[in-house]
């Protein structure tokens, strides 16, 4: 279990917070202390007066408003009445069992979790004291209550990060799990068991499992600091929720660590790049298209990764060994493995004529970095072809070195 402890200066501000989420659906008033009436019965104002009542009789005080949660492991299975008999323990331990208090029961994240909304100032307008609370009271407590009510503890960095070390990761789904945990399983075990050398080859692999790696705009503190954010995507590829510092996740994998990393993984994928090449080339021959070389690969346990620019063309090539846990860019495996010796090779396959193969002139405009410039159009590709196989031209005429010799006119003896 994990508890968090927030102080403020707004009842109505907590109040609304844990209300705007029973009205959206996503949490549930399941019990309150300290009030005349049945919780179930209780209205807006009921809960607010009640508690702001005893605030108003110390105005001195100025942080009058307790906001906490408590937060146990996703996979524990816990009945409303567990949670609310846990709360009401943690309450009494941490010296608020008399004071007014609701509790709601959250499900705006994969792991179960609740909210105690209360007020710090007692009947006889003395304050509680806030301060230090977490490490005086509340920790103390959460422990205890770990042992009563057998609950998984939240165990130290270091057994989170075994744990972590043998978890089968899978691609996120946002709102289905508990997100920061979600991101920093699959953060930790792919920055753990892969080779990449760069951000966009990292990210080509996180991005399998519905997450990005962002370093921010040039502008940013976090860009000049060598920070990164870690986002959840949605299937298009699009950052959704909100993001986790990188500071915040076990390893601590920032862009300045990373490329650390970078160095190290350059030399670390050596060993698997001419067994990569192989399947490759076995792929190569048997297809006949692009989606036909990328089924033959996935059946080799290879992921190719289409990069395109915002026109559609593509410019390069990615693979994921997953054996070998290995990412290479067709041009680091050699020219043989880029986009447009791939895609030249198997437009080739799919014809087996000539064309092709003049049609490979005008390849880079549909394998073509953007910006690069178009060598052939299709016209011009078509009228070449048509110079190469029929040299006459239209008047049925040849070149002048294929045509019939010229006469020599004979000289005219002028002396006879």
């Amino acid at each position: 279990m994990v508890a968090k402890i927030k102080s403020g200066k707004s009842l109505m501000g907590a109040l609304n917070y844990n209300e705007n989420k029973v009205n959206a659906g996503k949490a549930k008033l399941i019990a309150a202390s300290g009030y005349a009436k049945n919780y179930e019965a209780l209205s807006f104002y009921d809960k607010l007066f009640r508690l702001k009542d005893l605030a108003d009789r110390n105005l001195r005080t100025r942080t009058n408003t307790l906001h906490l949660s408590l937060n146990f492991d996703v996979t524990e299975k816990l009945e409303t009445e567990k949670l609310v008999d846990i709360a009401g323990d943690y309450m009494k331990r941490i010296g608020f069992e008399n004071q007014p208090y609701l509790i709601y029961q959250h499900f705006d994240a994969g792991h179960p979790h609740v909210h105690i909304v209360s007020t710090n100032i007692e009947p006889d307008s003395r304050r509680i004291s806030l301060h230090n609370i977490g490490e005086l009271k509340s920790e103390p407590a959460r422990k205890a209550i770990e042992i009563a009510f057998g609950l998984v503890r939240a165990g130290s960095k270091k057994n989170e990060y075994e744990q972590i070390e043998n978890l089968q990761i899978k691609p996120l789904e946002y709102g289905s799990t508990d997100t920061k945990r979600a991101i920093t399983n699959i953060v930790n075990e792919v920055i753990r068991a892969y080779r990449f050398t760069s951000l966009p080859e990292l990210n080509a692999i996180l991005n399998r499992y519905n997450v990005n790696a962002d370093k921010g705009s040039k502008d940013s503190v976090m860009y000049k600091n060598g920070g990164l954010h870690y986002w959840v995507t949605d299937k298009n590829g699009k950052k959704i929720g909100v993001p986790i510092k990188a500071s915040s996740i076990y390893l601590k994998p920032t862009l300045r660590l990373l490329e650390e990393k970078f160095k190290l993984n350059e030399y670390l994928r050596k060993p698997f790049r001419d067994k990569l090449k192989i399947k490759i080339d076995k792929a190569r021959t048997q297809a006949r298209s692009l989606d036909q070389f990328k089924n033959a690969l996935q059946k080799a346990d290879v992921t190719v990764i289409v990069r395109q620019n915002e026109e559609g063309r593509i410019y390069g090539l990615s693979y994921i060994d997953h054996p070998n846990k290995a990412i290479f860019n067709g041009s680091d495996l050699g020219k043989n493995y880029s986009a447009a010796a791939i895609i030249e090779a198997l437009r080739y396959h799919s014809t087996g004529n000539l064309a092709v193969s003049i049609a490979a002139i005008s390849q880079k405009q549909a394998v073509a970095k953007p910006g690069d410039h178009q060598l052939f159009t299709g016209a011009q590709t078509h009228g070449l072809l048509e110079e190469l196989l029929n040299p006459l031209d239209i008047n049925g005429s040849m070149p002048n070195q294929f045509g019939p010799k010229k006469k020599k006119k004979k000289r005219r003896n002028l002396n006879l």
